[in-house]
């Protein structure tokens, strides 16, 4: 169904599936569903799990050894560096109803138009004969409900940098599945049914076993273009429950994340003019998937000018001053630094400059020529006092 669907990545561990997904997640011109995949969500080396970071903790309905099992797959995100933040969940439930009980039905009906009853699984033939053909006004109801819970879910998404959820309530027989399809198959999918409709990404992850030797898994699930960052914290997950690659006697690698490429797999990029947040150059940050670290100013001993041109500033060290400057941190994946660097135009370049705690980031310098005809404005303190002094 092209309106839901999407293709889905099975590995054995959390570097299979970061390496899969950035071989696959590339924009289909051909394909009128298709969306960029932001730098972010590209890196060549998925990042290790921040040193902290906070979860969604639904009151999820399980029993038994499930419920013991979730806990535990709590305590070890806790471990992890993760705060738990207790959740209402049942704007998701509703949203997870509405894939079977709403009009999206129809879509599937007609995705398989073309495909032959005899060629269908039985109870996938009977879902789709028994049910009732919706009509347009009920498609735009369904649509219009669709939003209403994404509104709130997305509200209390934003709360946190991910959800914690079992990955299914319990595991079926397949007898049990072959004496029920339809009522089983609904409860696999208590905790997954709603995040194509929400437009969410999610990750499943082995958790535990029970003592009659099944599997308990959990999902990790957070929004769009987050599939990277959640990989991340996966993989550290994976790792401290000790089990291993799925059926096999083999454990996860290790040694990714202490990896040089893993360790470098971001750099601090100080910025003190047109592409500070909200300035006309901020963009080329955005698109490459950098983030806002921290505001700041260097350390005394520096001067800025205004070039020639009027848009942009020259931070030049000079040890004899006494000004700090006004800048900005962003935090930029090192392998996106190279593309950002033949952006700059010269007499501009990539350097090191110093912060008022006395450590030294990558920043924009100028070349000593590109001084002449320049003027000072380090009185102003920063780019943004410069600009409204001279009201631009």
């Amino acid at each position: 169904c092209k309106s839901l669907d999407c293709v889905s990545i099975f590995a054995l561990n959390c570097d299979d599936g970061a390496l899969l997904f950035d071989l696959l997640a590339h924009f289909d011109p051909a394909d009128p569903f298709a969306r960029p995949n932001p730098h972010s969500n590209r890196a060549r080396y998925y990042p290790s799990r921040p040193a902290h970071f906070t979860f969604g903790l639904p009151n999820v309905d399980l029993t038994g050894e499930a419920q013991v099992l979730f806990q535990q797959a709590a305590e070890r995100l806790k471990a992890l560096g993760g705060t738990p933040v207790p959740i209402d969940f049942e704007p998701f439930l509703a949203a997870a109803r509405l894939l079977y009980q709403g009009p999206w039905i129809a879509e599937r009906k007609l995705a398989t138009q073309a495909v032959a009853p005899s060629a269908m699984l039985p109870v996938i033939k009977a879902i789709i004969a028994d049910s009732p053909e919706p009509t347009a006004s009920q498609a735009f109801a369904g649509m219009y409900q669709l939003a209403e819970c994404k509104r709130q879910c997305d509200a209390i998404l934003a709360q946190v940098d991910l959800i914690l959820t079992p990955a299914f309530p319990r595991a079926f027989s397949r007898a049990e599945i072959d004496a029920d399809p339809i009522a089983t198959n609904s409860s696999l999918g208590t905790y997954t049914n709603f995040m194509n409709l929400l437009d969410y990404a999610a990750l499943a992850l082995p958790a535990g076993l029970h003592s009659n030797g099944l599997p308990f898994g959990i999902t990790l699930f957070g929004p769009a273009f987050s599939d990277m960052a959640l990989l991340g914290i996966g993989r550290s997950f994976h790792l401290a429950c000790g089990l291993p690659q799925g059926a096999t006697p083999h454990m996860p690698p290790a040694h990714s994340l202490t990896s040089p490429a893993a360790a470098s797999a971001y750099t601090d990029l100080l910025v003190c003019g047109a592409h500070l947040a909200g300035e006309p150059l901020n963009w080329q940050l955005l698109e490459r998937g950098a983030s806002l670290k921290a505001a700041t100013h260097t350390a005394p001993g520096y001067r800025l000018y205004a070039l020639p041109d009027g848009k942009r500033p020259a931070l030049v060290r000079t040890p004899d001053s006494q000004t700090s400057i006004e800048v900005e941190i962003w935090r930029l994946p090192t392998h996106s630094l190279g593309s950002f660097l033949t952006g700059i135009a010269p007499p501009l370049g990539l350097g090191q400059a110093q912060l008022a705690d006395g450590s030294w980031v990558t920043a924009f310098i100028c070349e000593p020529v590109g001084l002449e005809g320049a003027a000072d404005i380090s009185e102003f303190g920063g780019w943004r006092g410069w600009k409204q002094s001279a009201g631009n």
